[in-house]
């Protein structure tokens, strides 16, 4: 069920990007006209969208190390062990 959810998503990876945007640009509008931020402890807590803009941020520097990372070995030929 799973592999099929995916490969739907896959095939519509242009739909799917273009939503994910649009969810962030909802989570700073919201942060920004929504929530109040008179008890901020930091500077950067008042800035409008940061914690969504950060958490996106850090997901995609997640990403790119994770695949970075992978390809330095952790990702191998099946008969590595066959030699």
């Amino acid at each position: 069920m799973i592999v099929k959810f995916i490969d739907f998503i896959r095939a519509r990876l242009a739909t799917t990007i273009k939503i994910c945007l649009a969810l962030l640009v909802l989570l700073v509008l919201w942060d920004a006209l929504l929530v109040d931020k008179e008890h901020a402890h930091t500077l950067v807590e008042r800035i409008p969208g940061f914690w969504a803009v950060f958490g996106f941020l850090a997901c995609v520097i997640i990403i790119i190390v994770s695949k970075w990372f992978g390809h330095l070995g952790i990702m191998t030929r099946e008969d590595y062990y066959d030699d």
